[in-house]
């Protein structure tokens, strides 16, 4: 299609309607390009597979073959898979306990190194990120070794500490971000008008870096719970959370209750992703 513009080409400078009306001509100028399609293409090799796991989960066959449809298999899972939902509470016990901590942790530690200067900051500023680049196997040995000498057993517990462990580069990578925007010059008008530190961490600096705190602590609960090669290194009996109880179930073969549970669990991350948003639209517009 040519450009309805192109009379105005040899002109240097535009007037505003006329820029206004090129932008919009580009914008509703649908053509298929590299970015575009390879954009399709992306998207459909992510979600492909969760629309073939949703419509086998309604199959009252085990098989790949499609019989007839059928909500037996929630009924199994909603009736008769008590082992399911304990792992399943074990996982969102270590999920929301190892993120909430690494958030604490994190968000200090994003707010002390960016705005303080101390002996060996630099290098605290370095070593932060090694969890995000070291391989899991290589994390969850060290850990495993860790905890054998100090004579820790594995559990509950020990999963807590590995996952608040790796969470946190995560959180301080986040919450710097924020911190990072931040004009310092707010926090001395507080001082200014008397507030001290305490009452300006939690008054001033907590409020407007909340949405970088929620950011890590929800990236934190994803990454807890999809976890499962540190976590298989660092479990110990009782401890089984859901990736190793689903792995248990598909070494002997993909159940149809495992394409319910995860029907189920894309229904509630979609919903709290929804709520999520609607949140935070809401507070940084009241900010």
């Amino acid at each position: 299609m040519k450009n309805p513009f192109s009379l105005f080409a040899n002109k240097k400078k535009f007037s505003e309607p006329t820029r206004h009306a090129k932008r919009s001509w580009k914008k509703h100028n649908t053509h298929i390009s590299f970015s575009n399609t390879a954009l399709c293409l992306a998207l459909l090799f992510l979600f492909i597979p969760l629309f073939v796991i949703i419509f086998y989960s309604f199959n009252e066959s085990k098989d790949t073959t499609f019989t007839r449809f059928s909500f037996v298999w929630y009924e199994k899972l909603f009736l008769g898979s008590g082992d399911l939902w304990a792992s399943l509470a074990k996982s969102l016990l270590v999920a929301f306990s190892s993120a909430l901590v690494a958030t604490l942790i994190g968000s200090l530690a994003s707010i002390g190194i960016s705005w303080y200067k101390f002996f060996g900051r630099k290098y605290i500023q370095s070593i932060s990120f090694l969890p995000m680049v070291l391989p899991e196997v290589i994390m969850g040995v060290s850990m495993l070794i860790f905890f054998s000498g100090i004579k820790l057993s594995l559990g509950l517990f020990t999963i807590f500490i590995a996952h608040t462990t790796f969470c946190l580069p995560f959180v301080y990578l986040m919450v710097s971000a924020r911190v990072d925007e931040f004009d310092y010059s707010i926090i001395e008008a507080s001082h200014d008008l008397g507030a001290n530190e305490v009452q300006t961490l939690f008054k001033v600096i907590i409020p407007a870096i909340m949405p970088g705190i929620l950011s890590g602590f929800m990236m934190s609960v994803t990454m807890s719970l999809e976890d499962y090669v540190i976590t298989s290194l660092v479990s110990g009996p009782g401890s089984t959370t859901l990736p190793l109880y689903v792995y248990s179930m598909i070494r002997f073969g993909v159940s149809p209750v495992i394409n319910s549970l995860s029907f189920v669990l894309i229904l509630a991350i979609c919903l709290i992703t929804f709520i999520l948003r609607k949140g935070l639209k809401n507070f940084a517009a009241s900010r």
